[in-house]
C-alpha cells in the first residue's frame, strides 16, 4: 500500500526484511522504495527477503493495544509463499489482552492491500471484530491478482527458474503473465511482446464482475500511466489506488512489472 493510504486508515504494517549481501534492512523503515530500486538496478546479484519475526508481530500487537485497540485483524501474505503468517499466529498466542484474528490472504502485494483497506474502512464505520474478520475472509476468494513481467532475469537470479529457461525466454522475448490464486503463483500465459502482455492484463480485468476496488502497482514501468488510464476507462466509477511495487515483490519481479 502507498504510505499515504496506510496513514489515512491507521493501518499497522509489520514489514519484511531485505538483505543485500551482509546488510539486512527493514522494508520502509530502513529502506525506502526509491532506494531499493536504485540498489537493485545497480547490483549484479539479487537481494534476499525474510519474514518478520514472532517478536515483530508481538511488538505490533502490544503497540495497538496500548493505543486502545479492543481487537485486531491481521491480514497476511499467503502462507504458501512466506513464513509471515506463521509468525503472526505464534505471536497472537502469546498476546491474550484482546482477541486477534489472523487471516491468510492467500495472496500477495496488492491482493493483501485490497483486503487491508477494506478491513480498515469497516472498522472506521464501527463494525465489530467478527464482522471485519468475516468480511476479509469472504474477500479472500473474491480477490484477483494478475501480473505481467518484463523479464525472466530476476526470477532467474533468485533461483525461481533455471538459467536455460530464462535465457530462452530472453532470446524469444517472452513476457511471462502470472496470477496468484489460492496462495500460489501460477503461470497464466506467455506472450512475445510488451504490448501483448499489457493487453493480456486488460483482458483479465475485463472478465472481472463488478469490481469493488482496483489497484495498479508497477516496478518503475514507463508505460504504467498509459496502462492505468486504460484501466480507468474500463471502470470509471470504481476507486483505483496506484503506486510503485516495494522491495519484497520487486526483488522477484524486477523492473517494469505491472
Amino acid at each position: 500500500l502507498p504510505d499515504e493510504v496506510v496513514r489515512a486508515h491507521g493501518i499497522e504494517v509489520v514489514p519484511l526484511t531485505i538483505t543485500f549481501g551482509d546488510e539486512a534492512l527493514v522494508d520502509r523503515e530502513q529502506l525506502s522504495v526509491d532506494d531499493f530500486w536504485a540498489r537493485l538496478l545497480a547490483m549484479k546479484g539479487v537481494p534476499q527477503t525474510a519474514a518478520p519475526s514472532i517478536g515483530a508481530f508481538e511488538t505490533a500487537y502490544r503497540k495497538l493495544i496500548a493505543e486502545g485497540a479492543t481487537g485486531i485483524v491481521c491480514v497476511n501474505l499467503a502462507s504458501a509463499l512466506s513464513a509471515t503468517m506463521q509468525s503472526a499466529e505464534l505471536a497472537a498466542r502469546s498476546v491474550t489482552d484482546v482477541p486477534i484474528e489472523v487471516i491468510d490472504s492467500e495472496s500477495a502485494t496488492i491482493g493483501v492491500g485490497l483486503m487491508a483497506v477494506a478491513a480498515a474502512r469497516l472498522a472506521e464505520q464501527g463494525a465489530d471484530l467478527a464482522t471485519v474478520a468475516n468480511a476479509v475472509r469472504s474477500q479472500v476468494a473474491r480477490t484477483r491478482l494478475f501480473g505481467a513481467l518484463d523479464t525472466l532475469e530476476f526470477l532467474k537470479r533468485g533461483g525461481r527458474v533455471g538459467a536455460a529457461k530464462a535465457l530462452l525466454g530472453e532470446v524469444l522475448s517472452v513476457k511471462p503473465c502470472i496470477t496468484v490464486r489460492g496462495g500460489k503463483i501460477d503461470e497464466a500465459g506467455k506472450v512475445r511482446t510488451r504490448s501483448k502482455a499489457l493487453a493480456w492484463l486488460l483482458a483479465a480485468l475485463d472478465e472481472a464482475k463488478d469490481p469493488e476496488l482496483l489497484m495498479v502497482f508497477h516496478g518503475l514501468a514507463d508505460d504504467a500511466p498509459e496502462f492505468t488510464a486504460k484501466v480507468q476507462e474500463r471502470f470509471p466509477d470504481v476507486e483505483l489506488i496506484t503506486g510503485i511495487l516495494g522491495p519484497v515483490v520487486g526483488t522477484h519481479t524486477g523492473p517494469r512489472a505491472i
